[in-house]
């Protein structure tokens, strides 16, 4: 049996948000089996779990400012305009000191993401 890959992957026209925890918003604006790109929004404060991921993520600030820890890294700051790459399974945290708009970007898609709960 064949199957056909499509060419094109429609996202959603009104993309559901929801809030995965306290002080954090999410929306999935368009996914692929091999690619997603998400957008977070973080209340001034917010502070996310440590955590990794098999998933290699780009991160672009839109607006607002996050403090990052990753890996073995220096621990920094991003601002509006900024990026960073997180490595797979490479254990990471961000926080807020203001609210903060961010776009990410995960390879391959996270299927835990597409679940209301995600």
């Amino acid at each position: 049996m064949t199957s056909i890959k499509p060419e094109v992957w429609h996202a959603p026209s009104n993309p559901q948000s929801f809030q995965p925890e306290p002080g954090l918003t999410r929306r999935v604006l368009a996914s692929s089996p091999a690619l997603m790109l998400v957008e977070h929004r973080m209340e001034a404060g917010w502070v996310g779990t440590l955590h990794h991921h098999p998933h290699e993520q780009l991160v672009y600030v839109i607006s607002g400012r996050l403090a990052v820890r990753c890996g073995s890294a220096e621990p920094f700051e991003v601002g509006a305009g900024g990026s960073f790459v997180v490595g797979g399974d490479v254990e990471h945290q961000a926080s807020a000191s203001e609210p903060c708009h961010v776009l990410d970007i995960f390879t391959p898609a996270r299927e835990d993401y597409l679940s209301p709960s995600g």
